[in-house]
Order: C-alpha cells, then structure tokens, then sequence
C-alpha cells in the first residue's frame, strides 16, 4: 500500500498546479484591475491561462474529433465509431463511413501502448480513413480497470492483437506504429504457427524496436542501463483510491510524461514561454497549433506494471523479438514460420527513439518469407513522430503504404497485370 501515497502524491501535485493556473487568471482578470493597466497582471493572466490548461489536458481522454470526411464522389460523409470487439484492456475501433460502400482495403492500424492514448495516430487515421475501411486498436488506461480483470502483459497484448485480425478476418492489412511492431510481428507468427488461414495479408511496422541493440538510442538502451529491480521500485506505484483501478499496480503516465518532457526540455519550455507571450498579445486560440500539439502529447495513460516491465526486460533486456526467442504461455512463436504475409519496414533517417537498423530487422527474422513479399523504406530527414503524422507520412509514406497494401491484396494477386499475362 506505501506506493498509493506516492501515486496520490503525483496526482495533488497535477491538481495544485491546474488550481493555481485558473487562481492566477481569475485574479488577474478581476475587473477593477483593467483601471491601471498593468504588464505584470496581463503576463499573469497567461500564465494561469496556459499553465491550467496544461494540466488539466493530463487527465483528459482526447476524443478522437472524426466527424465526417470528403469521399471520392466529392461530398461529406458523417463517420461513426462502433467497437465491434470489447475487451477489459482494449477495444477494436471501426470508423464506419455513413453513405459509403465498404473499401476493399482492410486496415488494421495498430496504436502504441506507451503512455499515450491510441488518439496520438488521430492524423494518422485521418490520412488513410478516406481509401481504407480503418480499424484501431483502443487501449484502456490502466487506472480505471478493476484488479478483477487480471494482469495484462506482452503475451496478453499480443493475444489481443490475435483475436482482433481473427475477427477482421484473412484479407486484413496491419500497419503497427512503434512500441507494438515487434508484439504485431510476433501476432502474426503466432498465427502462422496456430491458425495459418487467419493471417493477415500484409503487415506494415512503423519505427518499431524489433531488434533494439542494432542501433541503440537513448531509449531504447535505458534497459540497459537499470536493472528489473531498480525499475520496479522506482517507476511502479499503486492506483489510488479515486479510480476503479485501485490498488493495481501501473507504471503511472505522469511518469512517463516527466520523461518525454525531460528528453527535450529546452525546447519544451521554450514552447511554453512563447505561447505565455502570444496569449499576452492575444495571438494564441484554442486551435492553435501549440495547442493541438500538446493537447494530445500531455494527455498520459497508465500501463499495467506487468506490461511496462515485460516489454522492458523482454523486448529491451533479452531481445526475445530480435533472436526469435519469444513465447506466448510458454509456447515458442517462430517467425520463420510466416511464409505468405507480405512485411514492409518504414524508418526515419533522423529519428532518435528507433533509430534507422531496428525496424528493418523483422525482414531478417522472415526466414521463410520469399525476397519478392519484403520491403523497406528509411525517410530521408524524418523524425519518429514524422514517419507515421508528420509531412513525409502525408507526402512520402503513406502513398507507399497503400502501393504495398494494393501489391499484396487479394485482388492485386489474381488480377493479371496485362493481357499478355493473361493470355499467358
């Protein structure tokens, strides 16, 4: 019980800040103050005004803001979110286009679980709804599943991963972003091994750590840097009790968040200096773009205990991923054993959590799959975050993505490329 103080602890500390954010603004703009202009009430003003907002957005769930999209017959069609599988860890999404008849490309977009909401590939989703029929994974925050539900590890996220491409069925496409593409791998061979009619067609790993030795960064070499022991009494904390998930032990997302902020804390506070100043001149909005950014960047989820210290000694540590060593209730997982799911890596030339090398290892690992249904990309100047929402996604990525998703289709299979193919 001594580790629920300090998760409370974490939790008043938010709440003081967010309290002494709208204190600041409401004393500041109390309106017998506006007599005598004063720069020092109007710099506080912004002050409250940012600093509040920041730390509500802590505790806030995004909403994935979806309402309608442009379709190729040119009007605006309303989209609706249904879960079409439930779980006590996560759900799958399907983004049904109302008025539109389903796309022949099934997309299974696989969302991160480290610390941020699956609303972190909100751009994402967006870019690939209008040519897809899109699903996405949902995870839960870990803080408001019961302890009835049990533990949840990276055999049980991969388990997952196993029921939701069984429920969409053979001609599924996933595009796995980040932390998930080595557990999305090892789904697959899972399947390949217990239910090779189940597999998907193609499968698309974004920045994922599959082999997290082959470049190391900063990151992903934090495993090794602390052991199982350090990690366990430094980081997990037990829920308090104003959550349902009282008592079960997390790897709190306030944690994380301190350590995402701390990789590049110069530039962060300069973010936050400057739209002080540009609230002060009455230049900022709700909208605007530092706004957007960090209203979903500071919105933090908890993870399982069992799944933040599984995937680090598992995945980081033992690299079970990387030398085809992984396990699911105690059964060996061979990836050789994927012979008819085309993969394709994508990297970022510039990207400094999986560094260029760790992703474009799972193509090492295919033993069984032929030349022809393997592919890679590194993006020249992209970041982490630029490969799967930035720019080169938009631009460069996403057109690849969906030239590899239509390659590998059922129906680009049997349609012949010309008539002379067919003729012969």
């Amino acid at each position: 019980m001594r580790y629920m103080a300090t998760y409370d602890f974490m939790e008043t500390f938010r709440n003081t800040n967010q309290w002494l954010g709208a204190s600041a603004l409401s004393l500041a703009s109390y309106p017998v103050f506006s007599m005598v202009p004063n720069p020092a009430l109007q710099w506080m003003a912004a002050w409250g005004e940012v600093t509040e907002r920041t730390f509500q957005r802590m505790v806030v769930k995004p909403s994935w803001g979806i309402r309608s999209i442009t379709c190729a017959d040119g009007r605006d069609h309303l989209v609706e979110k249904e879960v079409v599988v439930e779980g006590d860890f996560g759900d799958l999404l399907h983004f049904k286009v109302l008025g539109r008849d389903p796309k022949p490309r099934k997309v299974l977009l696989v969302a991160p679980m480290s610390g941020h909401y699956a609303t972190l590939l909100r751009s994402t989703a967006v870019s690939l709804l209008p040519d897809c029929e899109l699903y996405v994974t949902d995870w839960h925050n870990a803080r408001d599943i019961p302890v009835s539900a049990g533990k949840f590890d990276v055999e049980d996220y991969a388990l997952y991963l196993v029921d939701f491409m069984k429920h969409m069925g053979p001609d599924t496409h996933v595009i796995a972003v980040c932390q998930p593409a080595p557990l999305a791998l090892a789904a697959t061979a899972y399947l390949a091994n217990e239910e090779p009619a189940a597999q998907p067609r193609s499968m698309t790993l974004i920045g994922g750590p599959i082999d997290p030795d082959a470049t190391p960064t900063d990151v992903t070499d934090f495993g090794n840097r602390v052991t199982m022991g350090q990690l366990e009494e430094v980081m997990i904390q037990r829920v308090g009790f104003k959550h349902k998930g009282v008592g079960r032990l997390v790897y709190p997302g306030l944690l994380q968040l301190a350590s995402f902020m701390s990789m590049n804390s110069d530039r962060h506070s300069q973010a936050f200096t400057d739209q002080i100043q540009r609230t002060m001149k009455g230049e900022a909005d709700d909208h605007d773009a530092h706004n957007r950014f960090y209203d979903e960047y500071l919105a933090v989820m908890d993870m399982t205990a069992e799944f933040y210290l599984s995937t680090v000694e598992r995945i980081f540590k033992n690299g079970e991923i990387a030398k085809n060593e992984f396990t699911i209730n105690g059964k060996h997982v061979d990836i050789g054993k994927i012979t008819t799911v085309a993969v394709k890596t994508v990297e970022g030339a510039n990207d400094d959590i999986s560094a260029p090398g760790q992703c474009i290892a799972a193509l090492d690992l295919c033993t069984g799959l032929p030349d022809a249904k393997k592919a890679s990309h590194v993006e020249p100047g992209a970041g982490h975050y630029g490969i799967f929402a930035g720019k080169s996604w938009r631009n460069n990525i996403r057109p690849l993505v969906l030239d590899f998703i239509d390659a590998n289709s059922g129906a680009a299979e049997t349609k012949p490329a010309n008539k002379n193919a067919a003729a012969r």
